[in-house]
């Protein structure tokens, strides 16, 4: 069996964090999402009903309304942090059993690595950045939200012009695919995977 090395994938809203996670799957790594390990909790029962219990403003006709609570959340920063307490930790544990089944190097899409504090579980990080313009078409293409919507999401999250403190692999996403993949390779190149 080869040793298993862990790699985190990170970076703001919009930064093209998803790309880079399906250029390394089509290079056939194996790789996690830590949004879809959140979708399939959401699928829960019992984690829906600790979640109608602790956000009850977002149960409407007796049944849990996740866009409530994203409304919710993304306005309210007391509301933000008693759902990361509840949800990070579940996802986490998750995410890193998953990560430890798997052979040779594997990723894993983390988007509030550095918020929570997440970066030394890893045995390395890549962070893609991205300039805001860029970031802010992106998300109103694919989520439709609003410019000041995604710039209270922006604000909340690690700030990009910091990465270089935290010792991690950047890869800057300032072209289209194609330069991103090429981008990608000489990086894996020099973390030597």
């Amino acid at each position: 069996m080869t040793q298993n090395k862990k790699i985190a994938v990170t970076g703001g809203i919009g930064s093209g964090k998803s790309m880079v996670c399906a250029l390394l799957k089509k290079r056939g790594y194996p790789v996690f999402s830590c949004d879809e390990i959140n979708r399939a909790m959401l699928q829960d029962a019992g984690y829906r009903a600790e979640l109608a219990a602790a956000f009850p403003a977002c149960v409407q006709d007796g049944a849990f309304q996740k866009e409530l609570l994203a409304a919710d959340v993304f306005s309210n920063e007391a509301a933000r942090k008693k759902l990361d307490a509840l949800s990070h930790p579940r996802i986490m544990r998750t995410l890193l059993a998953r990560m430890n089944e798997a052979e040779g190097t594997c990723f894993a899409e983390v988007p509030l690595l550095f918020e929570g504090g997440y970066e030394n579980l890893f045995d390395g990080v890549i962070a893609v950045r991205r300039e805001k313009e860029a970031r802010i078409r992106a998300v109103r293409a694919r989520d439709g939200l609003s410019e000041e919507e995604i710039a209270g999401r922006m604000r909340r999250q690690f700030p990009p012009e910091k990465l270089e403190e935290k010792g991690c692999f950047i890869l800057e996403n300032d072209g289209d695919a194609r330069t991103l993949d090429e981008k990608l390779t000489r990086l894996l190149q020099t973390m030597g995977i």
